[in-house]
Order: C-alpha cells, then structure tokens, then sequence
C-alpha cells in the first residue's frame, strides 16, 4: 500500500516463525527451484544478522522429492506421499543446510507430528531444542515429519504447523509467505481489495477466504485463517504476505505496510493453557449452564460439578475435554480430574456430595483453573 504508515509494532519483534509455502518453492514443472530456496536463504540471513530470531516452517520436501519419485505432480496415495516426502526432505535439509552455510548460519532440522506436539514430555522438549538452537545463532528448520504422520499427510497442512511451531517457540510474530498478496474482501473474480489488517475473524472473513491452493500444496486461504486464529487467541501477532514480491521478508521486517496483518488478543496465553488450548483434540464435551459460562469467563473460576448439565464422549482422567455452553458454542478446554463416567455421575452436584457419589472426592473441581485454557 503506497504511502501507508509503516507498522511500528515490527521494530519490538524479536522472534518470529517464517512459513513459505511449496509454490514458492518451486518452478512451473513443480520442481524445486534453488534459486527461490537462495533467495528466501538471502533475506533470512539478512534479517537475522540484525538481532531477529527466525524459525523457518519450510514446505516443499515432497515436491523435492518428485524428481526421484518419478513423479510430475503430487501424488494421491499415501504410500507415495510418504515416499516422496522421505526422498524431498533429505534433498531438501541439504539444499537450505549449504546454502545458510555459505553464509556463515548453521540450520538444525526439526521434523515434528503431531503426538510430538500433544504429550507435554516431548512439546517441552521441543520447545527447549528450539531455543537452544536460536541461542547459538542457529535457524531451525521445522516440518511435519511426513513419512510417519499419516493424519496430518492425508488432511494437514503448513499453516497449522506454522502456527503450532509460533506457540511453541513462544515467537513474536508468525509470517506466512504465500501466493497470494493477502487476505482479499471478495474472490478475485469478484474484484476482491486486499484487507490491510483484521482486529477479529469474523463469519464474513470467512466466507471471502478462497479455496484450496495448487496440486503440490495442501493449503489455502481458509488454512491461514485457521493459523490466524491460533495466533490472535495466544496473544500474537501474523501477516499473510505474497511471497513471490522480490524483498518481501526484507521489506516486511523493515515496516512497509504489506500483506494482511492479524492483530494480538488481548493478552498473552502462558505456556501451559497454550499447550492445553491447541495442541490436542478434545477427547470429550462438557456441556456447561449460563452461570458456570459466567464463572469462567468473568470470574476465572474452575469448572464445579454443579454447573454441569449434561457429558458427551469417552475420556479419562487428564484427557483433554471441550467446555461447551448449551448452544453449542466451546468456552474453553481443559483437563477433566474425572473419568466420563464418574463426570456424569456428580455432573449437577455441589462439591459435598461428590464423596456420596463418587466414595471418594480427589478433586473438588471437575476442571480446576490453572488446566482450563479459554477460548
């Protein structure tokens, strides 16, 4: 947008998570094309030699893996997915390794699923490799292990990664580069304007996001704002940029008012709800009355048995469950102190009776405050 006022909020970032997409990555034979990998590798270093921390979310190990695949596009079947993503991301590391190298980075590859992510062991672990990786002037390398992650191979994509990656690494600021200027406010056929920033993902955004991008990514509009989301509800910042522009990264980081940028909540999320928050799927509902509603989200009170009006699913203790008011709508997640079956016995009960019911009252709260992540 020429002439607008650059964003000033990029001056305080210091980490961010940067996701380039495979069209970026690749020629019009969807190849990988090291010169697009060079230049990405160029302005990385550029910005990291001014004291920013970057995290790289790199896609493209299947389309690099094609070439010995014997393959011209994306296959289909899982098998060969899987393969093509062995093969690619071997040549792939390698690529970005000698070219960081020549000069002067180190890279460190992190490859992830999402069981990485959800058991707290390996996400604290993760997240402590990833530090320490930036604290010796390295850039980490992240993508979702595809050879094993069979979930995420069939349905996933990068930009949920990208996010998760942003939480995990406790970044600043997440950029997705991508084929597109941004987030427009109608279908380019429709004569779509780009949105400069968006304060909250409304049902209208929504509705404008398009649809799935090319044959060797996965992705698409309504991906990011998925990634968006995630980062607005942690507290953090992300922009939507064309990374196909020259300079894009350079000129971001420099302030120039670019791409689509999703504002921060209002607060920042700690470390152990953000874990709770998004990195599991709930194994169960909870369905919860107005008052309990209210409890929550005005007083920050945990979750009691007494407001509890009815429990969906199977789960066990120290499962991960959706909070859900009686329309439907999720207020939270958290981790339930009882089985489903215990839940749905003291579900309505003051914290008295819970012993009457249960034999035995280990937990007064069905959810206690500290492992209940709002959403």
């Amino acid at each position: 947008m020429t002439g607008a006022p650059e964003r000033e909020w990029m001056r305080d970032v210091r980490r961010v998570v940067v996701k380039v997409g495979s069209r970026l990555l690749v020629d019009e034979s969807n190849q990988l094309d090291e010169q697009e990998v060079a230049a990405l590798v160029e302005q990385v270093v550029s910005a990291c030699s001014t004291g920013i921390e970057i995290v790289l979310v790199s896609s493209g190990a299947i389309a690099a893996g094609l070439p010995d695949l014997g393959a011209a596009n994306r296959p289909t079947d899982l098998p060969s997915l899987q393969a093509a993503a062995a093969l690619g991301q071997a040549r792939l590391i390698e690529i970005y390794r000698d070219l960081f190298a020549e000069r002067g980075v180190c890279v460190g590859q992190v490859l992830l699923t999402h069981d990485d992510m959800r058991d707290r062991t390996r996400h604290l672990n993760a997240r402590n490799t990833i530090h320490r990786l930036l604290e010796v002037g390295a850039v980490p390398i992240i993508n979702e292990n595809d050879a094993v992650a069979v979930d995420e191979i069939r349905f996933g994509d990068n930009d949920r990664l990208s996010a998760l990656a942003a939480t995990l690494a406790q970044a600043d600021l997440l950029i997705l580069l991508t084929g597109v200027e941004g987030l427009l406010d109608a279908p380019p056929e429709h004569g779509g304007c780009l949105i400069d920033h968006v304060e909250e993902i409304t049902p209208a955004i929504r509705d404008a996001a398009s649809g799935p991008g090319s044959n060797v990514s996965t992705g698409g509009m309504r991906t990011k704002l998925d990634a968006a989301e995630i980062m607005m509800r942690a507290g953090e910042r992300m922009i939507i940029a064309d990374g196909r522009a020259p300079n894009m990264l350079t000129r971001l980081f420099a302030g120039e008012r670019l791409g689509t940028a999703f504002d921060a909540g209002a607060s920042r999320v700690a470390d152990r709800k953000r874990w709770i928050a998004f990195f599991h799927k709930a194994k169960g509902a909870i369905v919860i009355d107005a008052g309990a509603v209210s409890a929550l989200r005005e007083k920050g009170s945990s979750l009691l048995p007494v407001g509890v009006r009815a429990v969906e699913g199977a789960f066990a203790p120290g499962d991960v469950v959706s909070i859900q008011a009686a329309d439907g709508e999720e207020i939270a997640r958290g981790l339930s102190n009882y089985s489903d079956t215990d839940a749905r016995r003291i579900a309505g009960k003051r914290t008295t009776d819970i012993a009457k019911e249960l034999g035995s009252a280990e937990y007064e709260e069905l959810v206690h405050r500290d492992n209940l992540a709002l959403a």
